[in-house]
């Protein structure tokens, strides 16, 4: 019995063919398309920042003389920034995600719990700017200093380094998990020595990029409060400070043209910035994947 028209199955095939064809082709223009709008965006960045980044450029203080102003204040406020993200951010983010992989039962309220920090993850910026001058800024009187905006921020980020932890987590084997309880490993040996070194691509890979994330969002900070122009390096984490955002922010919005260019050589040095940040998060990845 001939189970398969083959007339048909031709026909059908050339239809086929002809639509897979076209998605193919729809799909190319709509990615040279994004291409060339990168393409000019990045040439437009280049070409007007590139003449005015230097050397003293870099390690200039702000000043309301386009010849004088660079980004050395607020190269180091995002430093200080990140000094209050990157532990904040990570060390709650990791935990609750081993939490909520390998302690936490599952039922209702883990599965509520779960579904609503991947919600969190996609809650505009301006919100976590509300939220974080709502407690940091005003219930605790941290006012505009490093260690508000940091909070601010690592809130910000933590749904991201969260859900990224979980799918890292969840991606180790359970054959590693049950040969380490095999050979009478306790459940924290278990996940110090087996869970968390098998995922730590995935952790910190994803870790890297929310901070990339968090070092080039501005409207939280805007929110926050946080001064535009500021002529001095902070001191401590109660000390005010910027960050390059506000800077380049602040830079768009003066009418003189100069200070259009010097805003083009901020956006370049933090595209430089946030292109080492992924670099060596791809190293880490590429690095640590070979090992297990």
């Amino acid at each position: 019995m001939n189970l398969i028209n083959h007339e048909s199955v031709v026909k059908r095939m050339k239809s086929r063919l002809s639509k897979n064809s076209i998605s193919k082709w729809i799909f190319f223009a709509l990615t040279m398309f994004v291409l060339l709008i990168l393409g000019v965006l990045l040439y437009r960045i280049f070409s007007q920042g590139l003449g005015y980044l230097d050397l003293q450029f870099l390690q200039s203080l702000p000043s309301r003389k386009p010849e004088n102003a660079g980004v050395y204040a607020a190269l180091i406020g995002t430093i200080w920034l990140m000094a209050v993200v990157a532990p904040v951010s990570l060390l709650l983010g990791v935990g609750t995600a081993i939490y909520l992989e390998e302690y936490a039962k599952d039922n209702a309220i883990t599965n509520f719990i779960k579904v609503n920090i991947s919600n969190l993850a996609g809650v505009p910026s301006i919100v976590f700017g509300l939220l974080g001058l709502t407690i940091f800024v005003r219930a605790l009187a941290l006012g505009t200093s490093v260690l508000a905006a940091g909070l601010t921020m690592s809130l910000l980020v933590l749904p991201v380094i969260i859900v990224a932890s979980q799918e890292a987590i969840r991606a180790v084997p359970n054959q590693l998990r049950e040969a380490s309880f095999g050979l009478g490993a306790t459940k924290w040996q278990t996940i110090v020595r087996i869970v968390l070194p098998a995922a730590i691509p995935g952790i910190l890979t994803g870790g890297i990029l929310a901070l990339s994330r968090a070092i080039g969002e501005t409207a939280p900070l805007v929110v926050l409060g946080m001064p535009l122009f500021l002529a001095f390096l902070p001191r401590t984490f109660l000390d005010s400070m910027t960050v390059l955002p506000l800077q380049i922010y602040n830079w768009t919005g003066r009418p003189q043209v100069e200070f259009h260019a010097l805003a083009a050589a901020g956006i370049i040095v933090l595209l430089v910035m946030l292109i080492i940040m992924n670099s060596i998060a791809v190293l880490i990845r590429n690095k640590f994947q070979k090992r297990y």
